[in-house]
C-alpha cells in the first residue's frame, strides 16, 4: 500500500483519458490498496484554467461546480487533500525551481505528508525529497 498525490494534470487525465497516463501510474491510481490525494490547491489550479477556457479536453468535469467534483473523487476513491497553513508557509520556502504557486504548494504538501506525486511535471524533479511516479 502506498500513498500518493495526484496533481492537477493527473488527475483529470486520470478521469477523462487514462489511456495517457503511463501504465504504472494508471495501475497505482486504480488499486485499490493505495491512499489517493488530490490537493485542493490542485482542484483551484484546474478550476481556474477551466474558467479560462484552458481544458477544453477536460472541462465538463467543471460545469458542476464543486459538488461534481467531490463525487468525482469518490467514485475513484480518491480523498480530497486540504490546505493546512504550515503547508502554505513550507511551500514559500522552497526553492524557485517552480514558478507555479499551486505546484509549490502541492510539493511541500506530498513533502510534508509523506506522498509520492504522481505527476508528468519535470520541475517536481528539482525538489528534493520529493518522491515522483511518472504520469
Amino acid at each position: 500500500m502506498g500513498r500518493y498525490l495526484l496533481d492537477s494534470n493527473a488527475f483529470v487525465r486520470f478521469k477523462v483519458k487514462p489511456h495517457t497516463l503511463q501504465t504504472q501510474a494508471r495501475e497505482t491510481i486504480e488499486d485499490p490498496g493505495n491512499e489517493l490525494f488530490v490537493s485542493v490547491a490542485g482542484l483551484w489550479q484546474l478550476a481556474v484554467k477551466a474558467a479560462r477556457g484552458r481544458l477544453k479536453d477536460y472541462e465538463h468535469l467543471f460545469v458542476g461546480g464543486a459538488s461534481e467534483i467531490l463525487a468525482s473523487l469518490r467514485e475513484s476513491n480518491i480523498e480530497l487533500l486540504p490546505i493546512e497553513l504550515v503547508q502554505t508557509f513550507a511551500a514559500a520556502r522552497l526553492p524557485p525551481h517552480h514558478g507555479d504557486p499551486f505546484d509549490r504548494l502541492m510539493i511541500a504538501q506530498a513533502l510534508e505528508r509523506d506522498l509520492t506525486v504522481i505527476t508528468s511535471d519535470r520541475h517536481f524533479q528539482y525538489y528534493s525529497g520529493v518522491r515522483l511516479l511518472a504520469a
